[in-house]
Formats: structure tokens, C-alpha cells, sequence
């Protein structure tokens, strides 16, 4: 985790948790930084079971932290961890994960599809190995992990995918100003909208979690003048909060739809009791915060 994820533990995060993830087995997509290892961290502090699927296996030099050193922190955390060197684009490596999973701990009960590419480019400018890369990893690896999971997720009384995927919107101004990047994003926000209705009669929720406001993460840093970006966004913690209160029921209401949502951060946390946001921000005035695409 970062050092601002470190001090908001340090100083509290408004989420106050309803339910527990321990025991669970969560297999997840890209978790050896930013996001996904903020909410495999939440997950592991319940004592939840991880087993996580990433690239990394030995350090980047522009990328903090390995599938390994990510797996120590977890099990310092208090959970289990099974690090797995693996491409959510080469269906072997999913499989292997899937039965790994399975082996190590007895079946999956949560799937968060948490890898993703990234490149706002226009059509003119944009590289069709970038193109491809984006629909393989964010469209392509979503589906083949969620399908070659189904079975593991139909045996467990839990069963839920989680992509991080934002809602169907269908102004033109997102496809406009980055056309390839929007049809990857929505790529994955679709395979919500199907699983969730294709799944309804085996017990499987299957929702979306999008942030409000952009999140300091090493694809933002590594992005033309992103340095400067994160000083105006929200540290990953308030995904990782806002992915155990979806996994945990704790922002339903009553009557409230259990899947087939586009959750944003903000509005399952405030449906969880959170009134403050301001613990989340990285020194900017919530005014002042970058609006997250899509929304």
C-alpha cells in the first residue's frame, strides 16, 4: 500500500464495517499494487483467504512492489495469500489460478476482476498494440476469469464477481475523447450487465465499483504530468473500503438489488454510514478533487 493508504489506517477510515470476510477465498486479477492489493489488504485484515494473479514476479523499476512481496503483506495483515505469476490474457495461466485456488483453499467464493490497461489516446493517435492490449487485458481477461470461475462460484453460498468497471454511460462525450480506452472500459461493464441477469437463478451476484474522483495509483503516476494528478485525488483505500462493504452486503438497503449494480465508491460507502470523505483525500479540498471519467 501506499504511505497515505498507511496513514489513513493510522488515523482511522470512516468505514465502519457491518459484515467480516473471514474465510472467504477471493481469487483476484492484478493485486500486487495500488487498488487491488488496497482491497485484497481490507479483505486479508478479516482473515480472508487471497490468492492473487499478476504479472509482476520480480520488481519493475517504474512499478512498486511483486505478486510476492504484495502476498507478504497479507499474510502480515492477518490473512492467507497464494501468490500466482500469471497473464489474465493466456487462458493456461487463468485455469492454473482458478484450480490453484480451488487446491489450496477448497473452492472460490469472490472474483474481483481488478486488472486493467490504460491509454486515453484518440483514435488517430492511439497504437493498435495499445488497442489490443486494452481489450485482451480489461474486456478479454474480465470474461475469461469470470467464466472459468463459474463453477467454483456456483459451489460456494457466497458466490460474487466484482469488476472494477464503470457504470454504461452512453453520452458520446466519453467515446469522443477516447474512444479505444471506452470500449475496454465498457467491455467490462458489460459482462456485469450479462453475468448478473445470465446468473440470476445459480445464486451469484455479480456487480461494478467505479470511483467518484481519481485515485493515486501507479498508471495515474506514470501518466504525463501525473505526479502533480494524485495531489488532487483520493487515496485507493476508499476503493478497498467500498469493495468489502459490496462483498459484505453492508451497503444494502432494504429491498435494495443484491446484483447487476454499477456501484460508485461514494455511494456505497455513504450507504454503509460514511459521512466523511475527507479522511480518503490526499491534501486537496474535496472541492477541488479530479472527477473520475465515465461518470
Amino acid at each position: 500500500m501506499t504511505s497515505s493508504d498507511d496513514a489513513l489506517h493510522a488515523s482511522g477510515s470512516p468505514y465502519q464495517a457491518a459484515g467480516s470476510l473471514a474465510g472467504r477465498t477471493i481469487l483476484i486479477s492484478g493485486g500486487s499494487r495500488g487498488i487491488g492489493l488496497a482491497i485484497a489488504l481490507r479483505a486479508a485484515r478479516d482473515g480472508a483467504n487471497i490468492v492473487l494473479l499478476a504479472k509482476t514476479g520480480e520488481p519493475h523499476p517504474k512499478l512498486e512492489g511483486t505478486v510476492h512481496t504484495a502476498a507478504g503483506q497479507l499474510v502480515e495483515a492477518g490473512g492467507q495469500a497464494l501468490p500466482l505469476v500469471g497473464d489474465v490474457r493466456r487462458d493456461e495461466d487463468v485455469a492454473g489460478a482458478v484450480a490453484a485456488a480451488v487446491d489450496r483453499f477448497g473452492g472460490i467464493d469472490v472474483v474481483i476482476n481488478n486488472a486493467s490497461a490504460i491509454d486515453l489516446s484518440t483514435t488517430d493517435a492511439v497504437d493498435m498494440k495499445k488497442y489490443d492490449l486494452m481489450q485482451d487485458i480489461n474486456v478479454r481477461g474480465t470474461f475469461l476469469l469470470s467464466k472459468l470461475a463459474l463453477p467454483a462460484l456456483r459451489a460456494s453460498a457466497q458466490g460474487h464477481i466484482l469488476t472494477l468497471s464503470p457504470p454504461l454511460n452512453l453520452d458520446p462525450s466519453w467515446a469522443g475523447k477516447h474512444l479505444a480506452y471506452t470500449m475496454a472500459k465498457y467491455g467490462m461493464s458489460l459482462t456485469t450487465l450479462g453475468l448478473a441477469e445470465e446468473l440470476k437463478a445459480d445464486g451469484i451476484r455479480v456487480n461494478s465499483l467505479w470511483p467518484c474522483t481519481l485515485i493515486d495509483t501507479a498508471a495515474i503516476r506514470n501518466m504525463p504530468r501525473g505526479e502533480s494528478m494524485v495531489l488532487a485525488a483520493r487515496a485507493p483505500q476508499i476503493m478497498a473500503d467500498a469493495a468489502h462493504a459490496v462483498l459484505t452486503g453492508s451497503n444494502l438497503a432494504a429491498g435494495a438489488a443484491a446484483s447487476g449494480n454499477f456501484y460508485t465508491d461514494e455511494q456505497v460507502l455513504t450507504a454503509a454510514g460514511v459521512t466523511d470523505f475527507r479522511p480518503y483525500s490526499l491534501g486537496a479540498p474535496e472541492g477541488q478533487l479530479v472527477p473520475d471519467i465515465f461518470l
